[in-house]
């Protein structure tokens, strides 16, 4: 009996120290770059704020009436893609940008409902991820009430094939993550008529601020010139998106 209590002892102490290993794993993220953020902030026509759960950003002028529920990357910090949406959002676009479950958007079981909240004047809704954000975003996109879909160096595993929601999924020649030949795999899993824009030159960490990760390959462009590629690209979706639901 002693030698069962034992055993057991050991096996509840491992997992703990699993557990314990595993939180400290998780709650290590890539923070955003600081000066990247402040430009964000000081920008007037973007307001900024923290809602707890999520970052809200929104265009302190004409708003267009579409929102986006944005997803990060594993790991990585929520502020780290203000600046990937700071020429979206002063054009009209309101972005919220969600903070998951452990820093891992599988973990994050919330409805998308839970982040339109923060934007009740939005009437045309849209989700998107970065890398493993972007597949959570695929799974919530099957939501008939959601317009589109945006991608920043991402794919599905779920089959979107059969919807009708507006696809754009945005990636990167130098994407050591992500890579070409990955996206190009699961582009069966997408409507035929979606939107596949390739930055060529640009990295899987040029869809946030938060400088290299490892893993990635070298970006052979400058992030400012990756940045505005992006958002030119997300801006042209939007307005197909807008069109859309005019029509």
């Amino acid at each position: 009996m002693n030698r069962a209590l034992r055993v057991t002892t050991w096996i509840v102490a491992a997992l703990v120290v699993l557990v314990l290993v595993f939180l400290v794993w998780a709650n290590i993220v890539m923070q955003g770059t600081r000066s990247a953020a402040l430009q964000v902030w000081r920008d007037d026509r973007v307001s900024v704020r923290d809602a707890g759960d999520s970052v809200v950003m929104s265009p302190t002028g004409q708003a267009n009436g579409v929102g986006i529920v944005f997803i990060p990357g594993a790991k990585v910090d929520a502020y780290a893609y203000m600046a990937s949406f700071r020429q979206v959002v002063a054009a009209g676009t309101t972005v919220v940008i969600t903070k998951p479950t452990l820093h891992l958007a599988f973990f994050d079981l919330r409805p998308l409902s839970a982040f339109e909240r923060y934007a009740p004047s939005v009437t045309t809704w849209a989700v998107g991820g970065h890398s493993l954000g972007g597949v959570r975003a695929c799974q919530l996109a099957d939501d008939p009430g959601v317009a589109g879909l945006l991608l920043f160096g991402s794919y599905c595993a779920n089959d979107l094939s059969r919807s009708d929601v507006d696809v754009l999924s945005v990636s990167g020649s130098r994407d050591g993550l992500s890579t070409p030949a990955k996206v190009d795999a699961a582009r069966d899993r997408l409507p035929a008529d979606a939107t596949m824009t390739e930055i060529q030159g640009a990295n899987h960490a040029d869809f946030g601020a938060y400088g290299a990760q490892p893993g990635d390959l070298t970006a052979t462009i400058p992030r400012s010139q990756a940045r505005a590629e992006i958002s030119a690209a997300v801006e042209r979706w939007i307005e197909g998106i807008r069109s859309d639901v005019l029509h």
